[in-house]
């Protein structure tokens, strides 16, 4: 047996690499070719033997005749059905990206390759692709093997690829805190990082997390005891008829209880606040937590937080005669904040290392940090390692396999 030799189109961070590490392939040789800066220097940092070859249109890839393996998923952009006017034949950029990749696989002549792109590309984009690679795709969801919905389609000439065995991964295991309101996690995209709480809900896209509130004082015990007796003067129905909370005047008071004194949030339930006084806790104000909106955003569209139920919130609320719909975000009791996926956690749903983004290497050889939003697009851009893993581990004839 022989160590494998692979071209990687479209490359981005390298996650082919990764599977093969995964899948316990040793490789002696990988060329990538990828135009984006900052994938390209998380690929550098985690792979300084990696040779980055530059631009894949006019690319000589006859040069890498008889490497083992050439795989690649171009830019799914212009076919996915969430772009508007999407290419629906063969002349446009897209369909000029793909034919890179058959252009390198006629000319490396590799044992194996294997391409990847979206699932809802047009019926007939589909067809013509099937036709230049003379095979058909394997649909396979990511949910199967991590905790995020994405349906991809995967041409090979690797034997025997079946359905990967369903791993049961959730939402919740790959969270660093919070709590997940649904099983899972929506397609991660490169556009992740405008990740609004009306998208995930409305649009099924861009998953966010609901994060408890804690609070960090000795109070934190005697404001849970406040929400349960206190939580009816908090809500008040607004004009599409859903109870939500508003401000309301409270104080914070020293009183005794068994021998023991201690601070305890008092809230008034008259709509006023308290005297003012030189003292600043005899007059405060209770602001409840907004933890998203739908719509535009108006009172009936805020979200709150609610005890004892799941938190219910409305979109095209408000008036105009519109129709209410009632979205459900099944909750513990509890104040929480809507956030996006940590960086960590988007790497997770995609079954990369921990952090595997977090650093790059540039084009002068300075070690980079890289920001949230790069991380976020590269790991959308990427691929469910160990999706690929499973379908890679099928190859024959090299070391470890």
């Amino acid at each position: 047996m022989r160590k494998l030799k692979v071209v990687s189109l479209f490359d981005g961070i390298s996650c082919g690499r990764v599977a093969l590490e995964k899948a316990g392939y040793t490789v002696s040789s990988f060329i990538a070719f990828e135009i984006d800066k900052y994938p390209r220097s998380i690929s550098r940092y985690q792979y300084p033997d990696i040779i980055h070859a530059g631009d894949v249109l006019g690319a000589d890839f006859s040069r890498y005749k008889g490497y083992d393996l050439v795989m690649g998923g171009s830019p799914c952009n212009f076919w996915s059905i969430a772009k508007t006017n999407r290419e629906i034949e063969k002349d446009g950029k897209g369909w000029k990206l793909f034919m890179c990749f058959v252009k390198a696989v006629r000319e490396i002549t590799p044992r194996y390759f294997l391409y990847e792109n979206v699932a809802s590309m047009p019926a007939n984009i589909k067809k013509y692709i099937s036709e230049e690679l003379d095979c058909e795709p394997i649909l396979i969801n990511s949910a199967l093997v991590s905790a995020q919905q994405r349906k991809r389609l995967y041409w090979t000439n690797i034997p025997n690829v079946t359905q990967p065995e369903d791993k049961g991964i959730l939402l919740c295991d790959v969270l660093e805190s919070g709590f997940a309101y649904q099983n899972k996690s929506h397609c991660m995209t490169a556009s992740y990082n405008g990740a609004e709480f009306r998208n995930s809900l409305k649009r099924k896209q861009r998953t966010m997390i609901a994060e408890p509130i804690t609070l960090k004082d000795k109070s934190q015990t005697l404001c849970s005891q406040y929400h349960k007796e206190n939580i009816k003067s908090l809500l008040k129905r607004d004009k599409a008829g859903l109870f939500v909370a508003h401000e309301i005047g409270a104080a914070l008071r020293t009183r005794s209880e068994n021998d023991e004194r201690r601070k305890q949030l008092e809230a008034r339930n008259d709509g006023k606040c308290n005297a003012l006084t030189t003292v600043q806790t005899d007059s405060i104000v209770c602001t409840p937590v907004r933890i998203g909106e739908i719509g535009n955003g108006g009172q009936g569209g805020r979200i709150y937080s609610v005890h004892g139920k799941t938190v219910t919130i409305m979109g095209n609320a408000g008036g105009g005669g519109s129709k209410t719909g009632l979205y459900k975000v099944n909750l513990p009791d509890g104040d929480y904040t809507i956030r996006k996926l940590t960086p960590v956690e988007a790497e997770r749903c995609q079954t990369m290392p921990d952090n595997y983004t977090a650093m790059g290497i540039d084009d002068n050889g300075k070690e980079v940090k890289i920001s949230n939003s790069r991380r976020y697009k590269a790991t959308g851009n990427g691929w469910t390692i160990a999706v690929v893993t499973h379908i890679l581990c099928r190859m024959e004839g090299f070391d470890g396999s």
